[in-house]
């Protein structure tokens, strides 16, 4: 997809759609604030570009002749963010009417961003069918992908803050990484659960 302003569309409208990042960087900015939330998002650009990079260069000749492999891979994720859900959901417990939510931040740190960013199915479109990797301008490509990354991650910390703050103004605090974690959970089932589903189908 060499040209720049379907490029640019095209990663926007993919990156704002809800998904495990999102979840988590929103779930951040409600229960942490935008100020903290902020500096989770060079975690996330390095994340997405390393998977990009990784599946566009070195996988994606493997992934076609080993197609099983990408089962495997969507296996591990789905298990991954399982994981992740429930240690959210935990700590969502933690939290009181009264507590602003340190406890449910705690859980969402660079890393979780890092790890779930970097096995986010997302990024098999991007390496696959929207980063053009066969041009001599990759080097730019990339650079605009990392800045629209932090914008949209920007905003979804922004959103999450909004929600969040309306949420504890109710006393409803801890419904919010409770929401967070259902929703990652849910990403996890279908990552888990696809293949399978699409096969009995056949």
């Amino acid at each position: 997809m060499t040209d720049p302003f379907l490029f640019t569309a095209t990663v926007l409208a993919l990156l704002a759609v809800p998904g495990p990042t999102n979840s988590l960087v929103a779930t951040s900015g409600a229960v942490a604030g935008i100020g903290r939330s902020l500096k989770l998002v060079p975690a996330e650009v390095a994340g997405y570009l390393i998977a990009v990079m990784v599946l566009g260069l070195l996988l994606r000749p493997i992934m076609t002749e080993f197609p099983g492999l990408a089962m495997v891979l969507r296996g591990a994720v789905g298990i991954y963010l399982l994981g992740l859900a429930v240690k959210l959901w935990r700590q969502g417990q933690r939290l009181t009417d009264r507590d602003a939510g340190p406890p449910a931040a705690e859980a969402i740190g660079m890393t979780q961003i890092f790890v779930t960013t970097l096995l986010n199915p997302k990024a098999i479109v991007f390496a696959l069918g929207i980063i053009p990797f066969g041009t001599r301008h990759l080097p730019l490509y990339l650079a605009g992908f990392a800045v629209l990354i932090a914008i949209v991650a920007a905003g979804w910390s922004v959103a999450g803050a909004t929600l969040g703050g309306a949420a504890h103004r109710r006393g409803r605090g801890r419904v919010v990484p409770r929401i967070g974690a259902a929703t990652i959970g849910a990403f996890a089932i279908v990552m888990m659960l696809g293949p399978i589903v699409a096969r009995m189908a056949r």
